[in-house]
């Protein structure tokens, strides 16, 4: 898992969060009634999309990601607000905390890209207590984040063969197939979130590509062929155009939907 840390180190990804999926976290806090008194962990992190909405909120809580560099842009907004929480490095696929510790376990966007989708999701269970609350935010394979993810990664080399892709997290028949054994209820609402503030598609594409770490490697990777670097961009830029609702003022205007999934365990 060295690589994928390395990856999600090369751009300032927790600058993309704010700026894009910054207002899922306190939703998600929201949905999972997080408050005072409730021992919380949030599994792959990131810089703290959920875990600061939950300390905010009151929680004692854990943020664990791969990235080193993320828990630590995490950790300084945190310190910036005098919120205390514990940044853990943590695989999600081995998490190092014991059975039934935390009475919510949360991932937003984040342990769906974990290799192995079945042991992710044993590992989420098994550390959430009994009668406790699972919260996920997920994209679904129809949507655009999943669009934009597959036209890109055409780009780069071919998955291995046992590749599970991250949105296989926003079919319900999935989560259900990985979460249901282990809960007792599990609810899945499909919410939007809307990106109003690039002016155009080509200041979206510099955007990510300035900031979002899986396309800077990408762009990267490309270095000595720039024929094909040049292709990737107009890819990107084409996709953009084509998914561009417009907005009311003229300027630019993408629906991103997501999935809200919040579990009982068992």
């Amino acid at each position: 898992m060295a690589d994928a840390s390395r990856i999600w180190a090369l751009g300032d990804f927790p600058k993309v969060a704010r700026e894009t999926i910054g207002p899922t976290g306190p939703l998600l806090v929201e949905a999972c009634a997080i408050g005072p008194g409730q021992r919380v962990l949030d599994v792959a992190a990131g810089a703290g999309n959920v875990a600061i909405p939950a300390a905010r909120a009151g929680a004692e809580v854990v943020a664990s990601d791969l990235t080193p560099e993320l828990l630590d842009a995490g950790r300084a907004v945190a310190a910036a607000e005098g919120l205390a929480l514990e940044w853990v490095v943590a695989d999600a696929q081995a998490l190092p905390f014991a059975d039934g510790a935390f009475d919510v376990v949360t991932s937003s966007f984040g342990a769906i890209f974990a290799p192995d989708h079945a042991k992710t999701a044993a590992e989420l269970l098994r550390v959430c207590r009994p009668g406790g609350t699972i919260g996920l935010l997920t994209w679904p394979p129809d949507g655009w984040t999943a669009d934009f993810f597959t036209r890109h990664a055409a780009f780069g080399p071919p998955p291995p063969p046992d590749f599970q892709p991250p949105v296989l997290w926003g079919e319900e028949r999935h989560l259900r197939e990985l979460l249901g054994p282990g809960t007792s209820e599990l609810t899945v609402e499909r919410r939007t979130v809307v990106l109003d503030q690039f002016a155009d598609p080509e200041a979206l594409v510099a955007f990510y590509r300035a900031n979002f770490d899986p396309v800077i490697a990408s762009f990267a990777q490309l270095a000595d062929d720039p024929e094909r670097a040049a292709e990737l961009e107009r890819t990107l830029v084409e996709f953009a155009r084509e998914t561009d609702l417009g907005g009311a003022d003229g300027r630019s205007r993408w629906e991103l939907e997501y999935l809200l999934v919040v579990a009982r365990r068992a």
